[in-house]
């Protein structure tokens, strides 16, 4: 059809422009000289600015009308119907945003990045601060093109999930402390595991080689994809044929590097599984950002922090590191692998506490746009919350407030749900996958990855961002988002693991 030819190719140039700021945006976190941060900023804006006006220009609203009746034609769920559905609902926020303010927006995003990883180096938050009120109030004014929104979260919630609201995260933060902090007390009233071992040395070099030789056999195309080092792991689709990963290194932890990469490595999966047909338009990519982080907490906790897949891995963990691991017996590198301990670092955090980590932040956002607390408040507020919820203030603000990204590249609102809620649906896909698939633990003690990954392939990966959150669940196993199956997994397993009666 002529009218949806030439969406297609104005979607795909406008893809073009997206790809480049990608690109630039990679080379940023990983090789770019530090001087070149202000060019970069200018940059980056530019590619998105022209992006954003391309996108929005009337032509493209005229096509999307004169698609209507095409569209109402097909399935609701074929590619033609979705691509003219999403696209629509992509154009009519767009619209909403004035060029001035998105050239604005991604600006500061560039530049507070850049700001905020030298004050994090030096422990210096006066340093961004004003960057950060900068991104708070230009967060707030998003929201103000939204005025139909319940609250002023919500948009900003959009932008990563659709379909999401603010209420339901209430729900769902409070419904997650109600059963993870008991079940942290408990654990914490049992004798841990010993892990000394796992704060040794361990050779840089050896621990990226070996990340990288499981990110592979889970299935990473390294033909399509590339890793580098970075300040935070991060995976980026400039292309579906050119998906890159990022991770961090310290010698004297272990688990650093290797789970950034199986993390990444999720995510990178996705996007290399999403059908080519798809490229270069708004449904060739992952859903949401929480269905994103479905993968890579599923690949990440649910098979690299499993039983079965150190039964594999765990030999020739030994075999590289005969020194540090030679004498430890698997059982006791799998408890030490999965111990509960209430820290400081979301990045990291075990299965039981990360979730709780998520909630402050969380709640902190909520606090920040509606006023309740004051940007120039943060560090003081960040380390009561911490006390609060896990017992421990952290050090400095390099511990505290500057540890990680989020909120310095880009908004402050709609920055961490998508981690919890990619927890919820990692559980619920792979306890559907081990339903239609009893096999796969075994297959997974004999490095056998590729059941797994072909049935997230099939009911997941291939149908790009046609789907709400709510529809791809019900689409994948036939039931409604929810928790239960997550807190279910994390008492089963850690009853397990700390002899707990019940949880």
């Amino acid at each position: 059809m002529k009218h949806l030819d030439e969406l297609k190719a104005r979607l795909r140039e406008i893809h073009r422009l997206q790809s480049a700021a990608q690109l630039l945006g990679w080379d940023q976190r990983t090789y770019m000289p530090p001087c070149g941060a202000e060019a970069r900023a200018r940059q980056i804006a530019m590619l998105e600015r022209l992006a954003h006006e391309k996108f929005t220009d009337p032509a493209v609203g005229q096509l999307l009308e004169e698609l209507q009746g095409y569209e109402e034609s097909l399935p609701y769920d074929s590619d033609e119907a979705s691509l003219v559905r999403v696209t629509r609902r992509d154009y009519e926020r767009a619209a909403r945003i004035p060029a001035e303010f998105k050239t604005e927006y991604d600006e500061n995003a560039a530049t507070t990045y850049h700001v905020w990883t030298r004050a994090r180096a030096e422990d210096d938050f006066a340093a961004v601060e004003p960057y950060l009120e900068r991104t708070l109030d230009l967060s707030r004014k998003y929201a103000e093109f939204f005025p139909e929104a319940d609250h002023v979260i919500d948009p900003l919630v959009a932008m990563s999930d659709e379909g999401i609201t603010g209420a339901f995260l209430r729900d769902l933060f409070g419904e997650l402390r109600r059963h993870l902090e008991p079940l942290v007390e408990s654990i914490e009233e049992r004798q841990p595991p010993e892990r000394s071992f796992m704060g040794q040395r361990f050779p840089a070099e050896s621990q990226l080689g070996f990340g990288l030789q499981v990110a592979e056999r889970l299935g990473y195309d390294l033909a399509r994809g590339r890793q580098d080092l970075s300040d935070h792991p991060i995976t980026t689709m400039i292309a579906l044929d050119d998906v890159r990963i990022t991770t961090r290194v310290n010698e004297n932890d272990l688990t650093g590097a290797l789970f950034g990469t199986i993390h990444e490595t999720g995510h990178a999966l996705y996007t290399q599984n999403i059908r080519k047909e798809l490229e270069g338009l708004p449904i060739g990519r992952g859903a949401t950002a929480g269905v994103h982080e479905s993968q890579s907490r599923l690949w990440e906790n649910l098979v690299g922090r499993s039983r079965p897949f150190w039964e594999y891995w765990y030999p020739r963990l030994q075999a590289l590191f005969p020194e540090q691991l030679g004498d430890v017996a698997l059982d006791a590198f799998y408890r030490a692998l999965n111990v509960v301990e209430p820290g400081l670092y979301r990045v990291g955090a075990d299965e039981v506490t990360y979730s709780l980590h998520c909630a402050v932040r969380f709640e902190l956002e909520m606090d920040l746009l509606e006023g309740r607390v004051a940007v120039s408040d943060l560090p003081r507020v960040w380390r009561e919350r911490h006390v609060e919820t896990f017992g421990l203030a952290p050090a400095n603000d390099r511990e505290g407030v500057l540890q990680e990204m989020n909120w310095y590249c880009g908004r402050i609102g709609g920055m961490y749900q998508h981690f919890t809620l990619g927890n919820i649906m990692s559980a619920m896909w792979f306890e559907s996958a081990l339903e239609a698939h009893p096999e796969l633990e075994a297959e997974m003690a004999e490095g056998r990855f590729e059941t797994l990954l072909n049935w997230l392939a099939k009911n997941v990966h291939t149908h790009g961002r046609k789907f709400t959150i709510p529809e791809l669940v019900e689409r994948a196993v036939g039931k409604e988002v929810s928790a239960e199956p997550y807190i279910s997994y994390l008492k089963t397993k850690y009853s397990q693991l700390y002899g707990l009666s019940s949880a």
